[in-house]
């Protein structure tokens, strides 16, 4: 009777003991810069000559993840990066004044850093217009120390030891390669939270790093189609970049586009002044 009395006050003083035990936080971050990327030195820094765009449409558009300056395990793998980017092409293809959009894997941009790596790029893709989507994702980890001892003791995942947060920020610039001018550009933002079992925290942070990703180039392609619309109308009332159509294609092939009325009113302007 003792001895069970004794085994009961020792196993409630372990349980105690790691009830109120301190929690572990760590913070894992994955990102890509593309300021990094586009201007790597002072030289690349200094500004150059401006340069009107000249927009060839129907367009033909670059699609690739800016590359992280750091390899980690950890990283967002190219077969997650090909992923997403076809989210994006699904959402754009449908638009006529974009003959075709080329999704480039990252790899095609780690060879070297800057606009003249961009050029290499688009040569060899044939594409006029590279969308670069950059990333930053933080993952905030609270690790409770006692809920694996929970776990040994009780045997069965009944102690959620672990709270997850990870926000994830991801940001499509859209450049015209020849004046290296950036068109457009939009954001997206996600913020998750969960809890999981200390055993299963590695797979729950990697699901939960994932799923983050999908949501904010979820709500990043919205945000694109609103910041075309917005292009769409400062060519038109700005005259920030000029239009020009490729053979066996007219205005008419693409119904109420404000784009091409930009580029007619344009084309108006121009003989009115002649």
């Amino acid at each position: 009777m003792n001895l069970r009395y004794l085994c009961l006050t020792l196993i409630t003083l372990v349980l105690s003991g790691c009830s109120v035990m301190e929690y572990n936080t760590r913070d894992n971050t994955v990102s890509s810069s593309l300021v990094s990327y586009l201007y790597p030195d002072e030289e690349s820094r200094t500004q150059h000559t401006p340069e009107l765009p000249l927009i060839t449409l129907p367009a033909k558009v670059g699609l690739a993840f800016v590359p992280s300056d750091n390899w980690r395990t950890d990283e967002l793998s190219e077969a997650e990066q090909l992923s997403l980017l076809r989210k994006v092409k699904q959402a754009f293809g449908q638009h006529q004044y974009v003959d075709r959009i080329e999704i480039i894997p990252s790899t095609y941009l780690k060879g070297g850093k800057g606009f003249t790596t961009l050029e290499q790029v688009a040569r060899l893709y044939d594409v006029e217009l590279m969308a670069l989507v950059s990333y930053d994702q933080v993952a905030h980890t609270e690790e409770n120390a006692a809920s694996l001892l929970y776990w040994t003791i009780v045997g069965m995942y009944v102690i959620k030891g672990n709270d997850h947060q990870v926000q994830t920020f991801v940001d499509t610039a859209v450049f015209d390669v020849k004046s290296r001018k950036m068109l457009f550009r939009a954001p997206g933002l996600s913020k998750l939270d969960s809890r999981t079992t200390a055993v299963a925290k590695e797979g729950a942070l990697a699901e939960q790093s994932m799923e983050g990703f999908n949501l904010a180039v979820t709500e990043m392609t919205t945000n694109l189609e609103n910041e075309l619309s917005r292009f769409e109308t400062r060519v038109k009332e700005e005259k920030i970049a000029r239009i020009e159509t490729r053979p066996g294609f007219s205005s008419g092939s693409v119904s109420g586009l404000p784009l091409l009325i930009g580029a007619l009113l344009l084309v108006w302007r121009r003989r009115q002044s002649a």
